[in-house]
């Protein structure tokens, strides 16, 4: 998003309520800029302000106003600065420009009473429809639908090329948006353009706008529309400016369910970041297993009907069967795949956001419905109309996806096999999408409805051709784990912190994991909360290994026996090679697990690293008995073999391990090792240069190796330095 680092500055300085400096930053940018007269001239009353504030107090008045002085001069700058960096902006991106001028030469009257009175009376003109005559109803509707929708396209850009709202604006706006007698799907588009524009520049008559809405409104749409706009907005840097925003942060997660709420779309946030990745296994691994189980193909004329090849279903009739098989595994897995939360349609609906319906910002955001005139003939057409208004009912397809449907079928309708054509102009074709039906219950919960408008934002940010002049949330981590928000940290939301937290960790999203457990209060010091953490420090770097140590220590104190937590202590003690103490604490596991394969194998790797070989090779000995096909437990034998001097045995493991499909370098490594101390000397060049052909090993640093990884041991078994040279020099000749 193109910003000027100049006021961008400024907006720093306001964050830190470095009033004096932000003053002076905004007003060289001013002078700099002539045409911005106004601004300065507002500057400059500020700064009187400011300075008179500051003699007072440097004379030595006590004044009791001074701190609520203070924040209201911080909010006249921040609103100030806002203003002319969202002006900045606009008059410094054509396509900006572009939204912000059409609308309001288009209508000159742009007051909050007119818009209100326009959008009533769309609902009123509506209902009269029912009293026209049948002949004169239909071009009436269209007139009236396609009058409000260049209201609906004008009043959403100028919405969101508007500076920040004045306290009065905003409260008649919350009036608009609570209203009975506005259409619903008028509030969700505002809804949406409030939203659109504050993500863009934060401002808090704005996200007081969305909390009011959220709370107050009696319609789902419009409210989990509303709670998706309040997350994005919701900036805890402006704190400083508006303290305020963290009581309201605490009243909206005083409600159980609100917090339920919340958790869910944290969760369907996640799904949403997921979606590329899921549309490349549904690509790869589902479509094609679909196809193969019909006898359609797609072809350059559209989608073909194959002949029925009587012949193989004799000779193969299995064939058929296991293709069918597989097409509904596939199908059931797509399901499966929805009701989790995947967005299943977004790669096959991609393509279709070129249509010019697009062109228009605010059709990314309208909600469906069938007299949007940009699809209302289409939806009205005698051909298709009972199979459109079956599958755009018993989708899952949010709204975007079901006019791009639209606009796309229309085009393909010609090209469809005359046979499946004349079936859909009878009223016979089956409308079944790939995901399954729907049934209207569950499309009809906060959860499905929330789902389906993040799809809708989510299409927008990722496709929208001018997508990189707004501020994506799906981009920046502090926004879309909002659980990781320090303003939620006091709140009753704090109780679901360790859940969303575990859900991270099941996806493998190990960073925005500890983000919100970072952000669990420090009262939290739950068995779960220590657990938790210790793990995801595990996977940070080193130097966060004694963290996780201690915190495994504290989930011990909890609960004394847990074999998660003597476990993880093990890992930890092990990463800051503190062999004593992990091998005490897998000595313990394997008490509680005696054949436990793992923690013997480890427990052998902490004795040879105290050079407890002997002790190390009963346990390895155990493992070989057990799991004869363990191929890590063999290479660790083998290395111990090695060390003790057990060559023969050794060699014999190597080539064990060296038959497998894909040997491990470190095999490839060792075995060269085993050959040099028997004195084998050109064998061990011989393996050592076959790291060197591979893929992996091309750029084996082996003097690195020798030198400083392997030297105490080349050492100890009598290998001089000068010995060490003339390998490196024979391998790397």
């Amino acid at each position: 998003m193109t910003q000027n680092e100049q006021l961008l500055t400024v907006i720093r300085y306001i964050e830190k309520r470095r009033l004096g400096n932000a003053i002076t930053q905004l007003e060289n940018f001013l002078l700099a800029n002539p045409q911005l007269k106004p601004d300065l001239e507002k500057l400059i009353g500020i700064q009187n302000d400011y300075r008179l504030m500051s003699e007072y107090w440097q004379r030595g008045y006590d004044d009791p106003q001074r701190e609520q002085v203070f924040s209201q001069l911080l909010r006249r700058l921040y609103v100030l600065a806002t203003n002319i960096i969202i002006h900045d902006r606009i008059f410094n991106v054509g396509f900006l420009k572009s939204m912000h001028s059409r609308p309001r030469q288009a209508r000159k009257n742009w007051s909050i009473g007119s818009i209100r009175r326009q959008l009533e009376e769309f609902v009123s003109d509506v209902a009269m429809l029912e009293f026209e005559p049948e002949q004169t109803r239909k071009e009436k509707a269209t007139q009236i639908y396609m009058r409000h929708q260049l209201l609906t396209h004008d009043l959403f850009d100028y919405i969101l090329t508007s500076r920040l709202w004045t306290d009065e604006l905003a409260e008649a706006f919350i009036s608009i948006l609570l209203s009975p007698t506005i259409d619903s799907i008028d509030q969700q588009l505002i809804v949406s353009a409030i939203t659109l524009s504050a993500v863009n520049h934060f401002g808090f008559n704005k996200f007081r706008i969305l909390t009011e809405v959220f709370l107050k409104s009696s319609d789902d749409e419009v409210r989990q529309r509303a709670l998706v706009g309040w997350v994005f907005t919701l900036d805890q840097s402006k704190t400083a400016i508006y303290p305020e925003i963290e009581t309201i942060v605490s009243n909206v997660c005083d409600n159980p369910d609100n917090c339920a709420q919340l958790a869910e779309l944290q969760m369907q946030l996640i799904y949403c970041l997921e979606t590329e990745q899921d549309q490349r296994t549904i690509k790869d691994e589902i479509i094609p297993d679909i196809l193969n189980g019909n006898n359609m193909k797609f072809t350059s004329r559209g989608l073909m009907e194959m002949e029925e090849d009587k012949l193989e279903e004799i000779l193969h009739p299995e064939k058929t069967e296991r293709d069918m098989e597989r097409m509904e595994e596939s199908i059931n897995r797509i399901v499966e795949m929805q009701k989790r939360g995947t967005d299943v349609y977004f790669g096959g609906f991609s393509q279709m956001k070129r249509f010019p319906f697009y062109n228009q910002l605010s059709n990314w955001f309208v909600p469906f419905y069938p007299q949007h005139p940009g699809i209302s003939q289409i939806w009205n057409s005698t051909r298709a109309k009972t199979f459109l208004h079956t599958i755009t009912n018993v989708g899952a397809f949010c709204d975007s996806d079901k006019y791009s449907f639209i606009l796309a079928f229309d085009q393909v309708l010609n090209k469809l096999p005359s046979s499946m054509l004349d079936m859909i102009e009878k009223g016979e074709a089956t409308a079944m999408p790939i995901g399954g039906e729907i049934p209207m219950e569950e499309q009809r919960q906060t959860a499905f409805i929330r789902r389906r408008y993040l799809q809708n934002v989510y299409r927008f940010y990722r496709l929208f051709s001018m997508r990189s002049e707004f501020r994506i949330p799906f981009d920046d981590s502090s926004q879309y784990v909002f659980f990781a928000n320090p303003v939620f940290r006091h709140t009753q939301l704090a109780g679901r912190m360790l859940e969303i937290a575990s859900f991270l960790m099941k996806r493998k999203r190990f960073g925005e994991a500890k983000m919100v457990v970072d952000n669990c209060p420090a009262e939290t010091g739950s068995y779960d909360y220590f657990v938790m953490k210790g793990t995801l420090l595990m996977r940070m770097p080193m130097t966060a290994s004694d963290s996780a140590v201690e915190c495994f220590q504290r989930a011990l104190e909890q609960k004394p026996d847990s074999e998660q937590a003597i476990s993880g202590l093990a890992r930890a003690n092990f990463r800051i090679q503190n062999y004593r103490e992990s091998l005490k604490a897998y000595r313990q596991l394997i008490d509680i697990k005696p054949d436990h394969r793992s923690y013997l194998l480890n427990a052998a790797i902490c004795l040879t690293n105290m050079n407890e070989n002997q002790e190390a090779l009963k346990l390895l000995y155990k493992l070989e008995y057990l799991y004869p096909d363990d191929v890590n437990a063999k290479s660790v034998l083998a290395w111990v073999q090695t060390i003790e001097g057990k060559y023969e045995q050794a060699e014999k493991n190597y080539l064990q391990l060296l038959s497998q499909e894909q040997p491990h370098l470190v095999d490839m490594l060792n075995i060269g090792y085993c050959k040099w101390l028997q004195g084998k000397i050109v064998d061990a060049i011989n393996h050592f240069k076959i790291i060197l052909r591979q893929p992996d090993g091309e750029h084996f640093d082996f003097e690195n190796e020798f030198m400083n990884v392997q030297n105490d041991l080349l050492k100890a078994h009598h290998i001089s330095d000068t010995e060490i040279q003339m390998m490196i020099e024979a391998l790397l000749s």
